[in-house]
């Protein structure tokens, strides 16, 4: 702490001695051999200076002052304490001087500022303010010791609550870290199953549209077989019903050949045999005409139950020549009369007794193989 020196005329009669004691005028040795006057500290406003006094410089509240030193010492003990403590460190011894007990020393040796005159009224004001300074000092110096302890605890547990909050954030950033992979992974399996499932989808959907192409053609061609099985059955039945008009025969002149032995367009199919070759009926129907029509020589016209009329001309004779005959029953032979080159088989079909058609389709059509 600092202090005023004695004024360098003479040594001041508030000098300590060397046992630290004040031993007032004179000294304890009686050694002023000068008069002694009560120094006025104003008198320096009222006269020309011609010296310097000095004074000591009262050390009001010195206990208060030395209790204040003690606290901050404490106060930064506790705080070197708590800070090792939260290292997880012992804490670092401290040695402090009994400052409270040299102050009260000093303090004992001095007088009383107030009672110095003209000081008294000056610092009074600064005194009190000092005492209750020093009150409030000697309290926190009192309430220091206690709660030094209380401190180091509290820094402690302080320490472990800031220790506890750290790993709390930290398990709480590895739980969310680790929901967010499980996340994450159950995303990529969903994914994995849709696609997997859009993939087993398209496979099935391409196997049933395979399946069902397959039956269809398989239905396809199983109604085509029996198409052709039908058409089999109903040629074969027509068979029964309908011949060729003779067994053997050798085609010559087709329907619409061109020809100069005609007025027109060839209008039959001709059978080439031999004379006196049996003429058959077609098929079942009456003969609604029989004799000779001029370049068709002898004719019959048998006309089928649906109007249909099947002209055989260049007949040699003719066997029947009116009524109802049966399929395969001869009506005449073949011969070459009427406008001819040889001996043949003209043979036409008219629908409905009109025009004539070409009668390979109609025999075909009617299951004789032509």
């Amino acid at each position: 702490m600092a202090s005023n020196s004695p004024a360098p005329e003479g040594p001041s009669a508030y000098e300590l001695d060397d046992r630290g004691a004040f031993p007032g005028p004179g000294g304890a040795e009686g050694g002023n051999d000068g008069p002694w006057e009560e120094w006025n500290p104003t008198e320096d406003s009222v006269r020309p200076v011609r010296g310097k006094h000095r004074v000591a410089k009262q050390r009001g509240g010195g206990l208060s002052r030395g209790g204040t030193v003690l606290g901050v010492g404490v106060i930064a003990a506790v705080g070197a304490g708590g800070m090792a403590s939260a290292e997880g460190r012992p804490p670092v011894p401290i040695s402090m001087p009994d400052v409270g007990g040299m102050a009260d020393d000093l303090a004992g040796t001095l007088p009383d500022a107030a009672s110095l005159p003209g000081v008294g009224d000056l610092i009074s004001d600064t005194d009190s303010d000092s005492a209750a300074a020093g009150d409030a000092g000697t309290d926190a110096s009192a309430a220091g010791p206690l709660t030094r302890a209380a401190r180091t605890g509290s820094g402690a547990d302080a320490g472990e609550a800031l220790r506890s909050r750290i790993l709390q954030q930290a398990d709480a950033q590895k739980d969310a870290a680790d929901q967010e992979a499980r996340e994450s992974a159950e995303h990529a399996a969903l994914k994995a199953a849709e696609k997997d499932a859009a993939a087993h989808q398209k496979s099935a959907e391409k196997a049933a549209a395979a399946k069902k192409a397959a039956e269809m053609e398989a239905k396809r061609e199983a109604e085509e077989a029996a198409r052709k099985k039908a058409e089999a059955a109903r040629l074969a039945e027509l068979a029964k019903n309908f011949m060729a008009p003779v067994s053997s025969f050798t085609l010559t002149a087709s329907f619409g050949q061109a020809g100069d032995r005609w007025a027109a367009d060839h209008t039959g199919q001709d059978f080439a045999a031999p004379t006196g070759t049996p003429v058959k009926a077609v098929h079942s129907g009456t003969i609604t005409q029989a004799g000779w029509a001029g370049s068709y020589g002898y004719r019959i016209v048998l006309t089928l139950d649906d109007g249909t009329e099947l002209w055989f001309c260049h007949l040699s004779s003719m066997v029947k020549t009116s009524g109802k005959v049966g399929t395969g029953d001869v009506i005449g032979r073949v011969g070459a009369t009427g406008n001819v080159t040889g001996p043949h088989l003209h043979l036409e079909v008219r629908p409905g007794a009109g025009d004539p058609i070409d009668p390979m389709p109609w025999l075909r059509d009617h299951g004789i193989n032509v």
